[in-house]
């Protein structure tokens, strides 16, 4: 169960997945529903500090390498794509609605970009990007334990 866990939270903090592969893993290989909710909520939550580690100190220096530059703004057209103008028309709520829907493409590494490229302050950056991250938790979670026990609960 212990490397399941881990795995599991590998899977969130990766940008291939986050907590909507972290989570599904962590139920279908027996980790109790609420251990894997909290674990894969929190090594999510850990990506803010990273990326923004990342934007602010290692982006800056790395910016100088021509492929690096031009990888970056491809990103972070993406990213400003994706968000779109609800999180420059909206700022907090756009962050949080962009970060929480579970799909492809949005999450909190987008996000953590997007707050970067649209002025959003730090901190307000980050308390969207957590809210936005449980609601997004809660839906994958409701949504893999329903389709794990059937819709016999209802």
């Amino acid at each position: 169960m212990l490397v399941d866990l881990f795995i599991s939270m590998l899977w969130s903090i990766s940008p291939f997945g986050e907590a909507k592969v972290g989570i599904p893993y962590a139920l279908l290989n027996g980790v109790n529903i609420y251990v894997a909710f909290i674990f894969c909520f929190f090594a999510n939550v850990l990506v803010f500090p990273i990326m923004n580690f990342f934007l602010n100190v290692i982006n800056r220096y790395f910016f100088k390498w021509y492929y690096y530059k031009k990888a970056a703004i491809f990103v972070a057209r993406r990213a400003k794509g994706g968000a779109g103008n609800n999180v420059k028309k909206y700022g907090f709520w756009g962050l949080i609605v962009f970060v929480m829907l579970p799909i492809p493409g949005t999450g909190v590494y987008a996000g953590s970009i997007a707050g970067y490229l649209f002025g959003i302050k730090r901190k307000r950056a980050f308390w969207a990007n957590t809210i936005g991250i449980f609601i997004s938790c809660i839906l994958v979670w409701v949504t893999t334990l329903v389709a794990m026990k059937g819709f016999s609960w209802f």
